[in-house]
């Protein structure tokens, strides 16, 4: 994919493994890295640190798409319906505030669009969705041993038991965006 056609969004939705892996399956998406932002603890955070809580950042995903392919409104929709978008601090058995639903956002379409997608799944949810909308911070990388966790771990309990649930989601729901 050519640089000037590729376009960066910003999603977090519990552990970062799994939104990763949901969307390196997706068409016209052509990286995934795993990462924090949404902080405020002064410098360049670590897993550890992030575990704590203590930092304010979410594991989150940048996720660099070309928008010929796929749109932003389809990049949300698949990331809304993919996870638990009506738990607030909490993906299953992970809780804390680094586990928190969030998009964030680059500009005020984003932000927009973002909204506008909330507003349209919010009807097939039980719950009220709790999805926080943010502006995008500094977006920290994470490290090296987090990115490609599925693809590097596919046989591991946490894979099969979390992971390969969301993406069976992920196919039946939306199919048509994936990779053949």
């Amino acid at each position: 994919m050519e640089k000037e056609n590729s376009k960066v969004a910003t999603v977090g939705g519990g552990c970062f493994w799994c939104t990763e892996a949901v969307f390196q399956e997706v068409k016209g998406i052509s990286l995934v890295v795993s990462g924090y932002t949404g902080g405020t603890a002064p410098g360049r955070p670590t897993y550890r640190e992030i575990c704590s809580g203590l930092t304010g950042h979410a594991e989150v995903v940048q996720i660099t798409y070309n928008p010929t392919i796929i749109s932003y409104a389809d990049i949300l929709l698949i990331f809304m319906t993919t996870h638990d978008p009506t738990t607030l601090n909490r993906q299953g058995a992970d809780a804390g505030t680094q586990y928190r639903s969030v998009i964030y956002f680059k500009n005020e379409e984003e932000e927009k669009i973002a909204k506008t997608i909330i507003k349209e799944i919010t009807p097939y949810y039980q719950n009220p969705v709790v999805t926080e909308v943010s502006a995008l911070g500094v977006f920290y990388e994470a490290e090296v041993d987090h990115q490609d966790y599925y693809k590097n771990n596919t046989e591991s309990g946490y894979c099969q038991v979390v992971i390969n649930p969301k993406l069976a989601k992920l196919r039946k729901l939306h199919g048509d965006k994936l990779k053949s």
